[in-house]
């Protein structure tokens, strides 16, 4: 059995790899319809209130992996069904109260919201706004805040709930770095999956005629199938179908030399330049600081960087992204880059897949990945980047001094760019991840440990060159356009 964080990733993985099991065999479109009466066998349910209600969600959770709602363009989706065990009252006056005669509370609720009953403050749950105002009033402390985890853990503030209490996810917020859906309890919220599409992709690609499927693998992968080495992933990847399987960390080297060159021509005018790797971040900016558009770094993310490299030497190549990102799986749907990268995967994903295709890692032979350098494999982890055009800064024969902010975590990118916002900002460049630890934490990651970070530095230094410029000598980039549309952040 799997090792994963908790029993909904495990519930998840069970769904995916059925599936997938189903598409292998080509018989998903006939079978699939009674997938969770397999899933969920019965007589009893095992997390649910009964067996109807458990196998209803996990229906739900299997259109999921099927895609999902076509019309909803967000890849994040909430499971309505699933979505109904959390504290509905989220403020509730406590032992605490000691009906004291100012009555704070009742004087801050703006909508009439809390009354007292023998001398004892009481919140009616159906006017109470949640604003909060009374839980700041109060002088004793004596009102709990029970905030919903979802919601606790959107720090781009895209979540609230409708008059069933049930989440209802802001797409014009949402920045899909998919917290919501690690954070969840009762895994209510699920971000879409290609499984279906990229199996048959595989079919379709078989005899490698029309068609090469190429693997493209973030460097976060080395804190995460732990049971196996980094070599015997690869063939595992390779005996589902694909063509090769290549670093992404070499579309980090790109983007590294890139990212410097931009930053020493453009910011003596700009002042202030951020980086762009992280789509949940850049899409932060968009959407909550568009006014900064001018400073976010015009060049594109690893994994299209290293799609384009593939694109430009094989005319048949197909590229599939395999990482810890749900906001990958917007990126790419992007007007100015869609269908350079074709499919995203998440580690879930990938590790329900190679189990569905009966594939045992440990009895794999390693084979080798496409080397990149020690500083494009440490882009995983926050600081990475940061580390990386230092580097290049200080091997260059520029006289600007870098003053870099990195920022770990949504919290810490907007204090930067409120900074930036009213020209307080103390550095002229931020690196900014929305998820804490950098991609090592994101949402779809099979365990987030205080280790992986660790184990990223680890497989950096495994790297046969330590020098960005060396490794961007061996591969050809001479033809791949590093840059974004113009208008890539009013889109």
């Amino acid at each position: 059995m799997r090792a994963f964080d908790n029993d909904i990733q495990l519930i998840k993985y069970e769904v995916i790899k059925e599936v997938v099991k189903l598409s292998i065999n080509g018989t998903l479109k006939k079978e699939g319809k009674n997938l969770f009466k397999v899933l969920v066998p019965g007589p009893k349910a095992k997390t649910r209130c009964c067996i109807h209600k458990e196998r209803a969600i996990i229906g739900d959770r299997i259109n999921l992996v099927m895609g999902g709602d076509k019309k909803n363009e967000n890849v994040i989706e909430v499971i309505n069904s699933a979505c109904d065990e959390c504290p509905i009252q989220r403020f509730t006056v406590t032992e605490g109260c000691r009906g004291c005669i100012a009555h704070k509370c009742i004087q801050a609720c703006p909508v009439g919201a809390i009354q007292s009953i023998n001398r004892r403050s009481y919140i009616d749950p159906n006017k109470c706004i949640e604003c909060g105002k009374c839980k700041t009033a109060c002088p004793y402390n004596a009102i709990s805040d029970v905030m919903r985890p979802c919601r606790r853990a959107c720090n781009a503030n895209a979540l609230s709930f409708d008059e069933d209490k049930k989440a209802v996810i802001n797409n014009d917020k949402c920045i899909q770095c998919g917290a919501c859906v690690y954070q969840c309890p009762f895994g209510a919220i699920m971000d879409k999956s290609s499984v279906v599409d990229v199996v048959n992709l595989l079919i379709k690609s078989k005899d490698n005629e029309k068609k090469h499927v190429y693997a493209v693998v973030a460097p976060a992968i080395a804190s995460q199938f732990t049971y196996a080495k980094i070599g015997q992933v690869v063939a595992g990847i390779k005996q589902m179908g694909f063509y090769d399987v290549i670093e992404v960390a070499l579309g980090a080297d790109m983007v590294v030399q890139n990212e410097t060159k931009e930053f020493i021509e453009t910011i003596e005018e700009l002042k202030t330049m951020t980086s762009s790797c992280c789509p949940a971040f850049v899409s932060y900016i968009k959407k909550n600081y568009p006014e900064l558009g001018k400073h976010v770094s015009s060049t594109v993310s690893p994994m299209i960087a290293i799609s384009r490299l593939i694109k430009n030497t094989d005319p048949l190549a197909k590229v599939v992204f395999i990482g810890p990102c749900t906001a990958k799986k917007m990126e790419i749907k992007q007007a100015d880059i869609k269908g350079i990268t074709d499919y995203v995967l998440t580690f879930e994903e990938l590790e329900a897949m190679i189990d569905a295709y009966e594939i045992d890692l440990e009895v794999c032979e390693e084979l080798p990945l496409n080397n990149a350098s020690y500083y494009g494999r440490i882009f995983a982890r926050s600081g990475g980047l940061t580390e990386a055009v230092k580097h290049l800064v200080d091997t260059s024969d520029t006289t600007l001094e870098f003053k870099p902010i990195s920022c770990d975590g949504l919290i810490e990118c907007d204090k930067a760019l409120k900074l930036l916002k009213f020209n307080r900002s103390n550095g002229n460049f931020i690196e900014g991840m929305a998820c804490s630890g950098g991609c090592i934490g994101g949402a779809t990651s099979l365990h987030h440990t205080p280790k992986d970070k660790n184990e990223i530095t680890k497989y950096g230094k495994l790297a046969l060159e330590e020098n960005v410029i060396e490794r961007i000598k061996v591969i050809k980039v001479e033809k791949v356009d590093m840059h974004r549309g113009k208008d890539f952040m009013t889109k």
